[in-house]
């Protein structure tokens, strides 16, 4: 907080500080005269008639009444990470975009539209990683009927917790009654690490087989398949994909990317887990995107995974930012 000489707390933020990243501290109570305060730092999406909001970096949006408020201030962008590939969101958004590409997509300004039968809402989902080119309730309505058109729910996959993610926008679709349905984690991580665990320390369960197409117990493992074939042309996409099977027990796969690999789908049998298949599903798959130059990785997991992020931790993967996706009403 911001303190002055005479040591008395200060609010040294207004409404034209929307959009920035702040630090406050707000007056819960009091109780046996002492008062009881509480501290929020995020990015300030609003200030509207008294009422602050301010967007956390996992999403969350946190109203707190102006006249609560004892000190306030602008802070610099979240610390660098002390571990991983340096990248930037969009940098990351559109590697993540380039392997879940859709059947179909379309311009809407700088916002991409994409659509692929409902398989995954991230093939299903607007992605506006810029100006839409017009008001903003215009361009959710153009959302909205473009969805519609396909038999589909609208929504809008939006990011927090990063320089250059989209707090101001998650806030907007909240207050136009957005809802978020699911939010995940990207994290990033060394690509050498993953491929140079050593042999002996994995499990004796046979050779991962790669291929570029999954068969059918791939996509069976996968579970969530309605159209084979639709499910095939999605995962299939990408600058070059790899898909990791061990007979009856694990999947994964990895799109190939440039400097990136970014791996998904890594699903273990639940009899086999704890038994470190997830790691020798997830070397091969490092290997051979060594292979083809590749040198960094990242990989998304949703929030509730506690498991999968824990396992992602131990593997060198650290936080990169998180993304939401918002569901628009029907129509």
């Amino acid at each position: 907080m911001e303190i002055t000489a005479g040591g008395r707390l200060e609010i040294r933020i207004t409404p034209a500080d929307v959009g920035k990243r702040v630090s406050v501290r707000r007056v819960e109570g009091e109780s046996g005269g002492a008062f009881a305060f509480t501290d929020t730092v995020g990015v300030l999406t609003s200030w509207n008639r008294g009422v602050l909001t301010i967007t956390r970096k996992t999403g969350e949006s946190v109203r707190i009444a102006e006249s609560a408020l004892v000190a306030g201030k602008v802070v610099p962008a979240a610390p660098a990470r002390r571990r991983g590939p340096a990248a930037s969101f969009e940098e990351l958004a559109r590697a993540a975009a380039r392997a879940w590409v859709p059947l179909e997509s379309e311009p809407l300004g700088e916002w991409t539209l994409r659509a692929a039968e409902g398989f995954t809402r991230r093939a299903n989902s607007v992605l506006p990683l810029g100006d839409p080119g017009m008001p903003l309730d215009d361009a959710l309505a153009r959302v909205t009927s473009w969805y519609a058109e396909r038999g589909l729910p609208a929504y809008v996959q939006a990011a927090t917790g990063a320089a250059g993610t989209q707090e101001v926008l998650c806030a907007a679709l909240e207050d136009r009654g957005w809802v978020r349905e699911v939010s995940a984690q990207v994290s990033t991580g060394g690509l050498a690490a993953l491929a140079d665990v050593d042999d002996a320390a994995l499990p004796a369960v046979g050779d991962v087989t790669l291929t570029r197409a999954p068969d059918e117990e791939w996509l069976g493992r996968y579970g969530r398949v309605r159209d084979p074939q639709t499910a095939r042309r999605v995962l299939t996409a990408g600058p070059s994909v790899w898909f990791a099977v061990l007979p009856g027990q694990a999947i994964g796969r990895v799109v190939v990317d440039g400097r990136w690999a970014g791996f998904a789908a890594v699903e273990v049998d639940p009899e086999h887990r704890r038994r470190g298949l997830a790691t020798a599903v997830m070397a091969a798959l490092a290997r051979r995107a060594l292979e083809e130059g590749a040198s960094a990785a990242w990989l998304q997991v949703e929030t509730d995974n506690a498991g999968a992020r824990a396992l992602y931790d131990g593997m060198g993967f650290s936080a990169h930012h998180s993304y939401h996706h918002y569901r628009g009403a029907a129509v």
